[in-house]
């Protein structure tokens, strides 16, 4: 028990831990405009009776897209989703939202709630962001990924912007979405600046180079995830591919981990059974000898006892 514990403090896991039989999808989705997307809504409940989706945007109240009961065919959409661009994908366990041709202003956290018994259950909720496609004249690259580093190890994180006009100011967040979250978080922005711009090489070409970088220092288990360099211009914002950092724990997985505190545990057991068998085995010869001595004593009485008896003549016995 102290080995398989000691296993669990070495390596942590993620437990899920599922109430009233219904489960959410949840995460991110980064969506060109102009695209469709079907964002997921699982259930296991057989009490849900009525499910509805609901869009929250940052600083304002939560919008109630659509309702449906769960044997009925349509659902009712609401204000400005009563439009073609918006449905539902119902059947068993499932109630899906479908979007076609995302618009910039469809970009908000979605949720989807189950209702039985005037108890209304939510999910985690899923986190759209519609990317421009229009702003051919900006684009952002990033490393896909870096090379697996160690907790207190050090490396900087860098983004590209590429732009045909040096006039439009932009700014650039940092965002980091880390294992086991439901929406990644803004960590760091660089406001509007121009001093990390480089105009190009050619003298005829507009175009300027934007390099941004992030350093992370004294990095830990919790700074592993994937980071995302996001450029808001003009009232639009375009996000990079992502660059993917992983954290190696010492360099020692939790397989090997694993393995080498099993073989911690035989030979524990191998020592403990190897002792009591000593311990067994000599207690059994304390007591043999015990006995024996025992025994030897007892004979030497007896053969004491027959030499002193009273010697007579054979004529007076």
């Amino acid at each position: 028990m102290l080995t398989i514990g000691i296993f669990f403090l070495l390596c942590p896991m993620n437990l899920v831990e599922m109430q009233n039989g219904s489960q959410r999808d949840g995460g991110l989705l980064l969506v060109k405009e102009g695209d469709n997307i079907t964002i997921a809504c699982h259930y296991q409940s057989e009490m849900a009776m009525h499910f509805s989706w609901y869009r929250h945007k940052f600083g304002q109240k939560p919008e109630l897209i659509s309702t449906i009961y769960k044997y009925d065919v349509k659902a009712t959409f609401y204000g400005e989703f009563w439009n073609a661009r918006f449905d539902m994908m119902n059947g068993k366990g499932i109630t899906h939202m479908v979007i076609t041709h995302l618009r910039l202003s469809d970009s908000g956290t979605y949720y989807c709630g189950s209702a039985h018994s005037n108890i209304v259950e939510f999910g985690e909720g899923t986190q759209l962001v519609v990317r421009a496609s229009q702003l051919h004249s900006l684009s952002v690259h990033q490393q896909p990924t870096l090379q697996p580093v160690h907790p207190g190890d050090s490396v900087t994180l860098e983004c590209t912007v590429l732009s045909e006009s040096s006039s439009r100011q932009h700014s650039v967040y940092w965002l980091r979405h880390g294992s086991g979250e439901s929406h990644p978080g803004i960590i760091y922005t660089h406001g509007n600046r121009s001093d990390e711009c480089e105009k190009s090489s050619e003298t005829d070409s507009p175009t300027q180079s934007c390099v941004y970088k992030l350093p992370k220092r004294n990095l830990s288990l919790s700074d592993a995830g994937t980071y995302y360099c996001a450029v808001a211009m003009c009232g639009e914002i375009i996000f990079g591919n992502g660059t993917m950092l992983k954290i190696n724990n010492n360099g020692v997985d939790c397989s090997e981990q694993m393995h080498i505190l099993v073989l911690l545990s035989i030979i524990r057991t191998a020592v403990l059974f190897f002792s009591v068998g000593v311990i067994i085995i000599y207690h059994c010869a304390g007591q043999r000898a015990n006995t024996m001595r025992s025994d030897s004593l007892l004979l030497s009485r007896e053969s004491t006892k027959k030499n002193t008896l009273p010697y007579c003549k054979k004529s007076s016995c």
